[in-house]
């Protein structure tokens, strides 16, 4: 049984800009999400990864469903998640850049996870999600990935806030 939205008059959204401008002032967590092995990985940068659940262990991930990587989850099932931390600006810069394919895994060592997915060896933390659900909103593929495997990692984390990257000190 599903739960029933109330009726609402019809109101506009804001505009693109607006809510672009808007959301500058929320700091976020910068991750690499990346599936696929060899020549078929795929990878870019995401500020829209949040926990979702702890039972079962959840995370929501939002990624353009004009990209490589939305096509590559969907065809692999799986996708990991590496938490960037200070100092790996350059490579969140690369993965949401020009270079595409497996040319943006070129600058970094990684290791291949237990559901052998890409996962960035001097991430701050990682974690390998089995594809939940798959729901399409706009321009953008929310992913639900069920947590099957995490790894801690250590440094500072890098966050997007007012349109630029910034380390953000634990202490």
């Amino acid at each position: 049984m599903g739960c029933q939205m109330p009726q609402m008059p019809d109101v506009r959204s804001v505009e693109a800009a607006e809510f672009r401008l808007a959301m500058r002032n929320l700091a976020s967590g910068v991750a690499i999400v990346a599936t696929g092995a060899d020549a078929t990985r795929r990878g870019l940068t995401v500020s829209s990864v949040t926990s979702l659940c702890l039972d079962p262990p959840s995370l929501l991930v939002g990624v353009n469903s004009s990209s490589e990587t939305h096509a590559g989850i969907l065809a692999n099932g799986r996708f990991g998640v590496s938490l960037l931390g200070a100092g790996q600006e350059d490579l969140a810069l690369r993965f949401a850049g020009s270079v595409k394919g497996v040319e943006r895994f070129a600058t970094a060592q990684w290791e291949q996870g237990t559901l052998d997915v890409p996962l960035l060896e001097r991430a701050i933390g990682a974690l390998e999600c089995v594809l939940h659900h798959h729901q399409v909103v706009g321009t953008h593929g929310l992913f639900i990935g069920r947590i099957v495997a995490t790894r801690g990692g250590h440094g500072d984390p890098l966050v997007n806030f007012q349109g630029a990257l910034h380390a953000l000190p634990r202490g």
